[in-house]
């Protein structure tokens, strides 16, 4: 019998109501598409034609964000006194392209705007002292952060001591002390009247690219040009696509598809990707990643040059850099993630490894890698064996790519994953929920124990002294503890099953209607049952490629990271599967492809744990929230 990797939740049907089941079949919608809408909460035909209205329509007024009319007089101000302004950004993609959009929506505004992005080793996350002495260096007497600044006190305090406004832009949770900036531009306020609480920081700089070129001459259309920056940043912050995030990500993608800004070109050739084919999966797994490799393994100037750059040749050089950042991540990743598992499943001791999956994983480090078996050589990489509810590993990684091993770690042991960075006196160390633990709330109650903390319900991070360590380990996993679920396999959120012989271009083609995919608005998974193993066989880079028999033909299957499943799998089997349901083109020829996400043996699913929604199975969305990176049935940032 094949048991399934994953806990299949199936999301219990809701019958649409007739309004909107009137507005499908208008619209010609199938009656899965038409359903599949309505499980995710859609109620009315009002909702389903704005679902499908211009994108243009759903944008908000700018002027509604908190603090926008203080936002706008300073710039204002700083415009017609010829001052200097220092735009900060984050150093990661949402970051760096949320700076782009602003420094660009500047110069289109009449302004010279400084850029600056922190180095992610010397300077961390937030407001630094070090841009602040470069903004004074530079006579800059305005700082207007974007993707950070609401936990940035002491830095804001110390800027306004000498004499430098700050202006936070920023989308992330905030703190219960708050900075004496002259303005907080950031949605999640308590006392926001702003419609849409979910935007990524690349989206708050957009809004404020339209506040600012409203009334310039052309200036509407300049500022919808920005939309394909904020795309990338909104996918890559893994913010729910949804209610304006859509509209922006619908605008983004119809404004690369005609014709990519030569930075966003360059990244797209590096990657071998058509602008026509752009879609949000191929900027999650391809642009985004080579945007983010720069600040993981050295410094962000790069990426934030590739952004503002307008000349084709400076991009294609600046997109070799990055893509050189990239594969060095790539290698620094691998051997991290070697010895960490290695180390989480005993190997500084064999007898540890009580655990028959983690002598396995043991034996494969060291397979991969025969020098993790010297002796000494992982000594200071020791797992806390206080930790029972998460994975929690520490040693002597680059910061820039903790946080991708905690990612994975999630998708190893199921549980919420913290990996820490040795730096000295202190560790500075990322976290990844399992979407079952609100990391945000959960570092928020371990405050007091950190340097600096921030994050979301997902994805999360903290700085500690060292010497605290053992302390926040044991709070943490109390913490952790109150989610451990029943099942302590990771939820695989299922939209619907469909028998095997009703797969067919119809239906893919009535799906591919639904996106823009991303966080809260996934790519549909289904349950296709009814299949019959000929084939199996283990392809190049830890995948699995199935040959699926129905009736009288056959369904092409691909298991992308399930390696596993070329020996569990037989000819002969009689399974169900959960894919996402694609299309390749191969000499001028279209055939469907499944996807495949997890096997079982037909007819297991049929217990299966049914869940309420499918929000509720794939995990909360928490406004801004990061969302778990590699949570099965989010879109993920390619690691």
């Amino acid at each position: 019998m094949i048991e399934p990797r994953f806990a299949w939740r199936v999301v219990e049907a809701i019958a649409p109501t007739s309004g909107l089941a009137d507005a499908g079949r208008r619209l010609g919608l199938g009656e899965r598409a038409i359903g599949l809408l309505a499980a995710r909460g859609l109620s009315s035909a009002d909702e389903l034609e704005a679902f499908f209205a211009e994108p243009i329509s759903a944008l908000h007024d700018p002027a509604l964000l908190p603090d926008a009319g203080i936002f706008l007089a300073r710039m204002r101000a700083a415009r017609a006194a010829a001052e200097t302004v220092m735009v900060f950004g984050d150093f990661d993609a949402d970051g760096l392209t949320g700076l782009a959009i602003l420094v660009r929506a500047l110069r289109r505004w009449g302004m010279d705007p400084l850029p600056y992005v922190p180095s992610r080793l010397d300077e961390g996350h937030g407001l630094s002292t070090k841009a602040i002495d470069a903004a004074r260096a530079a006579g800059a007497t305005l700082i207007v952060t974007v993707d950070c600044g609401s936990t940035s006190v002491p830095e804001i305090a110390a800027a306004r001591a000498i004499g430098i406004d700050v202006i936070v832009t920023d989308h992330h949770r905030l703190p219960p002390e708050l900075p004496v900036a002259l303005a907080i531009v950031n949605p999640q306020r308590a006392d926001s009247r702003y419609p849409e609480r979910r935007l990524a920081g690349s989206g708050v700089a957009f809004k404020l690219a339209q506040l600012l070129l409203a009334d310039e001459p052309g200036g509407p259309a300049a500022a919808l040009d920005l939309s394909d920056l904020a795309t990338i940043g909104s996918i890559a912050d893994l913010v729910p696509v949804l209610g304006e995030t859509r509209a922006i990500v619908r605008l983004g993608l119809a404004r690369i598809a005609a014709g990519p800004r030569p930075g966003v070109a360059a990244l797209l050739a590096a990657a071998s990707i058509a602008a026509s084919a752009v879609d949000s999966e191929t900027l999650s797994f391809s642009v985004a990643p080579r945007i983010n490799a720069a600040g993981r393994v050295g410094e962000s100037a790069a990426a934030a040059a590739l952004l503002l750059t307008d000349d084709r040749e400076e991009a294609d050089r600046l997109a070799a850099e990055l893509e050189g950042a990239n594969r060095t991540r790539r290698d620094l990743t691998t051997q991290a993630m070697g010895e960490a598992r290695a180390v989480i499943a005993g190997l500084l001791d064999p007898l540890m490894a009580t655990d028959p999956a983690d002598a396995a994983i043991a034996a494969a480090a060291v397979a991969s890698d025969p020098t993790l078996g010297e002796p000494g050589l992982l000594a200071p990489l020791i797992p806390d064996p206080l930790a029972t509810n998460a994975t929690i590993v520490r040693g002597p990684w680059p910061v820039g790519i903790v946080g991708l091993v905690a990612s994975r770690l999630v998708d190893d042991h199921g549980r919420p994953a913290i990996v820490g960075a040795e730096l000295g006196d202190v560790i500075r160390a990322s976290c990844r929920s399992d979407g079952r633990l609100d990391l945000g709330a959960t570092l928020d109650a371990c405050g007091p124990l950190f340097l600096r903390h921030g994050g979301h319900a997902g994805a999360a991070g903290f700085e500690i002294e060292t010497s605290r360590w053992p302390e926040f380990v044991a709070t943490f996993d109390a913490l952790a503890a109150r989610s451990v679920p029943a099942d302590p396999r990771l939820p695989l959120a299922i939209d619907f099953a469909v028998p095997a012989l009703e797969i067919d271009y119809a239906l893919h083609r009535d799906l591919r209607r639904l996106d823009p995919w991303g966080q809260g608005h996934p790519e549909p998974l289904l349950i296709v049952e009814g299949l019959t193993v000929t084939r199996v066989r283990a392809a190049a880079g830890g995948h699995t490629q199935l040959t699926l028999r129905r009736r009288l033909d056959v369904l092409d299957g691909i298991a992308f990271g399930r390696p596993d499943l070329a020996e569990t799998v037989q000819a002969g089997d009689s399974v169900d599967v959960v894919a996402r349901l694609t299309s390749r083109s191969f000499g001028g020829y279209e055939s469907l492809q499944l996807d495949i996400r997890d096997v079982a043996s037909a007819g297991l699913h049929a217990a299966s744990e049914r869940t309420g929604s499918l929000i509720d199975a794939a995990g909360p969305p928490d406004p801004g929230d990061a969302g778990p990176t590699t949570a099965p049935h989010v879109l993920p940032v390619a690691s």
